[in-house]
Parts: structure tokens; C-alpha cells; sequence
């Protein structure tokens, strides 16, 4: 282990930069295994999870060429519900862990045709996944338009509440010890060729024996860090809404409806609080987290496509957030070519999905040098084309 037995003030054997669900996650299980752990970030408990739809899809969010990542997501999700009943446990907060399912639907011949592929490799893998008539949709979720045409059953895809979940790591995080500096990182610090901390805004400086940079979209623009270690991460926004089921409307929805509406996917997640999540559109767009009028429209015409019964419902909440997108969609966990320094960043579409094996994979790490197998595959050297000049 690499705890320390003493140390001095702004001292710590991790430094967690970024306090999204990741950030948290894994500073919440370092300080578990035993570690004198701070966190860094100027509103910890924000980031891309306040604005996610929080859907546990290992399956229905399958896509070609991201076998190796389903394997890890699969992994995740099966860790949930103890995941969950920990967290709860320890903090005495609800998540709005639902195992409640996923209905994709398709709505024409097009969308059928492409549905009945994505079963085929669904099934191909291996995953619990069953096909249904339009009739059968509709039977399952009576709110879904009349020419629906068939879609995909998944029992094992489920959701949470990702603005609960971050709520409760942040008070697990504070149970456990966790040292809190509310201010944005502005430079990693280096010396004698490792990673030893960071510097604050204000100029605080923080010394870690380890750092783990998990600042999400922002963890590719972080000053001091050596260019062919920096992690190749990019901003990628979604913009989502979130709508009220009164009373007299209930049941709405008794599960997540997704589907592909004209190439576009549009999805409708049912919170037991009466709250109808749709989303997300996906644009590359930097920095940028403006909601568009254009966005709105297109995420309410295509979910009114699927369920024509919720234009009367109201509106409360249109919002927009950055995902950190890899150049293959997955995370990268684990060591850097510069000790000291570790990162968990580039979870795309799956942070809150993976937010239980990530810090688990990360408390490993931390704790011992050693990166689980499951994980292996996503090691950020997989990035690295050359080995590069580190700091001194």
C-alpha cells in the first residue's frame, strides 16, 4: 500500500484533480483502502453526470466495434446493485437506482431493419435480449406511438438518478475523510521526472505521491502535464431536457424507451419521482454548452415520434454538458508513462455506468501498482505512439 503514516499539511498519498462521479468515486474507495486522499475542483459534484440521462445500458447502448468495451460495461453493471446498497448504506442518501428495464423501438421499415441488426450482434454476444412485435412494444408501453414496429426487450438495462448519485459520493467522500480544496486545478506539478501534485488557482500548491486526473472533458487541456502523456480527450455536448409527469398522467412510462428516429437517437427516461429525461443530441462543438432552440426541436419532435402524448406534459429543464470523448469511445484507467501519475477521464457515454468498476479498478491501482485485468485493455498507453521526454 502506499499510505503514508505522517504527513504535513497540503501532503497526501492521492490527489483526485476533477469531482464529477469519476473524481468522487475514486476518491471515495482510496480513502476506503486506507489513503490520505484530497480532492480538487471548484463545485465538486457537478460535471457531465449532472446533465446525464443516468441509463445503465451495457446493451442497448451497444455498438459496432466496442466489443472490448462491453465486456467492461457488463462488468459495471453487474456491480451495481451492491455498488448501490454500499453507497446507500453509507450515507443514509437515496441514488434512484431503478431496475426497471429498456424498451429500443424502431418506427419505420428503416429503423426496423437497423434495430434487427444491432439484436443479431446483441445475440451474438451472448446478451439477454429479445425481440417484439410493434403490438408487443406497445402492449409492454401502451403511451408508444401506433406505427411502432418491433423493438428490442432488455430486462438487465437500468438507470439512477446521476444528480442523487453525485450527491451521495460527495457525502461518502466527506464520511471517509476526504479533504476537500474547492478550486480549480491550473497545473500539474512535476519534479525528478514523477508527478507530485498540483498547483490551485490562488496558487495553492498540493503534494501527492499520486495523482489521478480525472476532470473529465477538461483532462486533455491541463497545463504542466507532458504532451505525450496528456490524455486525448476532447469535449463532446449533449443537450438533454427534462420534463414533469403530473399525477393524472402516471403511469407514463414504466421503463427507458430508446430508439433511432431517422438516424437520430432520441431516448425517454421515467424517473419514480414523476421526472421524464430525453435526450441527447451529440455535437462537436468544443467548448461550447449553449442550448439551442434547434436542439430542443429535434430532441422534442423525435421523442413526440416515439410517445405522441408528451407534448402535454411541461416543460422545467433544458440543459447542456460536455462528455469526455476518446478517439475509441473508452476510458482510459490507470498508470501514465509519468509516475505518479494516473488518469480516469474519456468515459464518453458510460460514466455513470462505469462509475462502480472505475473506482474499484482505481483503488487497486492506488493501492497496490497493479491494473485488474478487466481494465488492461484500457490502459492510456494504449495511446502512446513513442515514449516521450518527462519533466525533470
Amino acid at each position: 500500500m502506499y499510505a503514508s503514516s505522517t504527513a504535513s499539511p497540503g501532503t497526501y498519498d492521492v490527489l483526485v484533480v476533477g469531482g464529477g462521479v469519476i473524481g468522487l468515486v475514486t476518491a471515495w474507495r482510496a480513502a476506503q483502502r486506507g489513503l490520505r486522499t484530497a480532492l480538487a475542483d471548484p463545485a465538486p459534484g457537478g460535471g457531465a453526470a449532472h446533465v446525464a440521462a443516468g441509463m445503465l445500458a451495457a446493451v442497448t447502448e451497444l455498438h459496432y466495434g466496442e466489443q472490448t468495451l462491453l465486456a467492461l460495461n457488463l462488468e459495471s453493471a453487474r456491480r451495481y446493485p451492491a455498488f448501490t446498497a454500499e453507497l446507500e448504506e453509507a450515507t443514509g442518501r437515496d441514488t434512484g437506482y431503478r431496475a426497471c428495464g429498456t424498451l429500443a423501438v424502431a418506427l419505420d421499415a428503416d429503423d426496423r431493419a437497423h434495430l434487427r441488426e444491432l439484436h443479431a450482434l446483441q445475440r451474438a454476444c451472448g446478451l439477454d435480449a429479445e425481440w417484439l412485435s410493434g403490438r408487443e412494444c406497445r402492449r409492454l408501453e401502451p403511451m408508444l406511438a401506433p406505427g411502432v414496429r418491433g423493438g428490442v426487450r432488455v430486462d438487465g438495462d437500468h438507470q439512477t438518478d446521476p444528480r442523487r448519485l453525485a450527491g451521495a459520493l460527495l457525502t461518502a467522500c466527506e464520511r471517509a475523510g476526504v479533504s476537500f480544496h474547492r478550486a480549480a486545478v491550473i497545473r500539474l506539478l512535476c519534479a525528478g521526472g514523477r508527478a507530485t501534485g498540483a498547483e490551485l488557482a490562488g496558487g495553492e500548491r498540493l503534494s501527492a505521491g499520486q495523482t489521478v486526473l480525472a476532470a473529465g472533458s477538461r483532462s486533455g487541456a491541463l497545463a504542466g502535464v507532458p504532451e505525450g502523456v496528456l490524455p486525448p480527450v476532447r469535449p463532446v455536448k449533449g443537450q438533454i431536457l427534462r420534463l414533469r409527469v403530473p399525477a393524472a398522467y402516471a403511469p407514463f412510462l414504466s421503463r427507458t424507451v430508446r430508439a433511432v428516429v431517422r438516424g437520430c437517437p432520441v431516448y425517454l427516461v421515467p424517473r419514480e419521482n414523476g421526472e421524464l429525461v430525453v435526450g441527447a443530441t451529440t455535437e462537436e462543438l468544443g467548448w461550447d454548452t449553449t442550448v439551442t432552440a434547434g436542439g430542443v426541436y429535434e430532441l422534442l419532435r423525435d421523442a413526440h415520434e416515439l410517445v405522441p402524448g408528451i407534448t402535454e406534459l411541461p416543460l422545467v429543464e433544458t440543459l447542456a454538458g460536455l462528455r469526455p470523448g476518446s478517439p475509441d469511445n473508452a476510458p482510459l484507467l490507470g498508470p501514465t508513462d509519468l509516475p505518479g501519475l494516473h488518469t480516469a477521464t474519456g468515459h464518453h457515454r458510460n460514466g455513470v455506468l462505469l462509475t462502480p468498476v472505475t473506482g474499484d479498478v482505481m483503488a487497486e491501482v492506488l493501492t497496490t501498482g497493479r491494473l485488474p485485468d478487466e481494465a488492461r485493455p484500457f490502459s492510456p498507453r494504449r495511446f502512446a505512439n513513442a515514449p516521450q521526454e518527462l519533466p525533470v
